[in-house]
């Protein structure tokens, strides 16, 4: 196990959950991310960047918005296994998270993050210092975003204005469809349940 993945193992029981329990797998050439929609005890959106072997993982209860400058508040959540960007189901009521999962969009993204003088920087030291940025190359979300920390470990995840926008803003979650499956949340929870 993963010293990085200890806290998301420390809350499940995978006796009861059938989220992945992570393994060493490779990490290809260009960084993936994933964004799933958790119908748990609050509806939100659950934005996952791979920095290295593990996803970086916010929870965003409006969900991204691919509308220029739109603030969506990214709370900080433990770092999930690789594995994760392929999950979708239904958590068992009682288990952390517990709720059906979709996956609703995922690519791969190409980290942006400069110091002052134009260098590249890596992009874990990026997030560590409180402001990446990074295109997304999604099904549903392309573009240029950041996220910039702000007020002790809270985040937020802005498109920045850059190229033609689509400007759809957020999907309704109850009516959107996983990019893996084309389910919705209802249908998830009706043929798993």
């Amino acid at each position: 196990m993963s010293e990085r993945l200890s806290d998301y193992h420390g809350k499940r029981d995978f006796g009861r959950t059938r989220e992945p329990r992570g393994r060493q797998s490779a990490t290809g050439a260009a960084p993936r991310f994933v964004v799933q929609i958790h119908d748990a005890r609050t509806m939100h959106f659950d934005f996952r960047l791979q920095v290295g072997e593990v996803l970086k993982s916010w929870s965003v209860p409006k969900g991204p918005s691919d509308v220029p400058k739109d603030k969506r508040l990214a709370v900080p959540t433990e770092d999930h296994p690789l594995e994760y960007e392929d999950f979708e189901g239904v958590i068992p009521a009682g288990e952390y998270g517990g709720g059906t999962v979709i996956v609703w969009d995922r690519g791969s993204y190409e980290p942006l993050s400069h110091d002052r003088q134009g260098r590249p920087v890596d992009f874990a030291e990026s997030l560590e210092h409180g402001h990446a940025t990074f295109r997304l190359h999604g099904t549903k979300l392309r573009g240029q975003y950041a996220l910039t920390r702000f007020r002790e470990d809270n985040w937020l995840l802005v498109k920045t204005a850059e190229g033609r926008a689509r400007g759809h803003g957020t999907p309704d979650p109850r009516r959107a469809r996983s990019v893996r499956t084309g389910r919705t949340l209802a249908q998830v929870a009706a043929e798993e349940n």
